[in-house]
């Protein structure tokens, strides 16, 4: 069994999500003005952040390096509740689109995070020091 991380382990590591979260964060909205609509800028925010979060995951052992930029950029990049309200709203319009929508989102974020992990393993586990 591993002992509990000290309280200046917590606190740096909250502060790389942190610091992280503001960069994905600003990355998905960059994204959202280049994509007028709303679900489809989310859509491609999880599938790009499935995909990505897969290469990292196999390339990078748990590290601050690996919180910094999976937990921080990529969670905050990414967005399960913008999905989720899109796809509540997209059922009122039209029952058939949202069901897509959830469909290739679920679908495409699954074969987005096995690419992922396939192409990250494909490269090798990197150390980080």
């Amino acid at each position: 069994m591993t002992s509990p991380p000290t309280a200046r382990t917590v606190l740096r590591r909250a502060a790389l999500a942190a610091a992280g979260g503001t960069v994905g964060t600003a990355a998905r909205l960059g994204l959202g003005m280049l994509i007028a609509d709303a679900p489809a800028a989310v859509l491609v925010a999880n599938i790009v952040g499935a995909l990505l979060l897969g290469i990292l995951t196999a390339r990078l052992p748990a590290s601050d390096l690996r919180i910094l930029l999976g937990t921080g950029v990529l969670g905050g990049f990414t967005t399960y509740s913008a999905f989720a309200v899109d796809s509540i709203e997209l059922w009122s319009a039209s029952p058939a689109l949202a069901a897509g929508y959830v469909a290739a989102s679920l679908v495409g974020g699954l074969i987005a995070a096995v690419l992922g992990l396939r192409i990250g393993g494909s490269l090798g586990r990197r150390t980080v020091s």
